[in-house]
């Protein structure tokens, strides 16, 4: 099936674009979320005269999706989980469980914004993908503990690896210089 795109979509198109798409998924997600139209005279006509708003309509969310993302990137965020001795936590942290946190906070957000490979599974600190538009996206830290002090701890080894990494390529280019 044609469809004409009304918003740009990864991995398929710009806004504006006609493209053909399996009949399930547009008729399953594309056109019931009001992303895409079919693609007959009539729609492409509506779309060429509705096109000046639907720019600015997604100029609007990209605005704001770059306001929230200016608060949210590289954040952290914990979660307390019970695990066991070796880190493997008793279930595991979803993307609900994540959107759920952020909204917590104070930001709004669905869990399809959170992009997960898959569900996190041991303690320790996970960096995420959050699509906040589809030409936003920004990235976050999950610190996933068994207690708030551990949450800390992990906070403060993570610092120490990143200095002693820094140190480490700071002292191996004053050597390549001498050399």
């Amino acid at each position: 099936m044609d469809v004409i795109l009304l918003e740009r979509i990864a991995q398929l198109g710009q806004m504006g674009d006609i493209v053909s798409v399996k009949d399930g998924y547009a008729r399953n997600f594309l056109l019931p979320q009001g992303k895409a139209l079919r693609a007959n005279e009539a729609n492409k006509k509506y779309f060429e005269i509705q096109r000046i708003q639907l720019e600015v309509h997604n100029l609007e969310l990209k605005n704001e999706a770059e306001k929230i993302a200016d608060n949210l990137n590289k954040k952290t965020f914990v979660i307390i989980r019970s695990a066991g001795e070796t880190g493997q936590l008793y279930g595991s942290v979803s993307t609900r469980d994540i959107a759920e946190l952020i909204i917590e906070n104070g930001f709004d957000m669905t869990r399809n914004q959170v992009q997960l490979k898959q569900p996190i599974k041991t303690i320790g600190i996970h960096t995420i993908l959050i699509n906040l538009h589809p030409e936003v996206k920004i990235s976050i830290n999950i610190n996933v503990a068994r207690s708030a002090e551990e949450a800390d701890q992990q906070v403060k080894a993570e610092a120490l690896i990143k200095n002693s990494t820094s140190e480490i390529i700071k002292r191996e280019e004053e050597e390549s210089k001498i050399m």
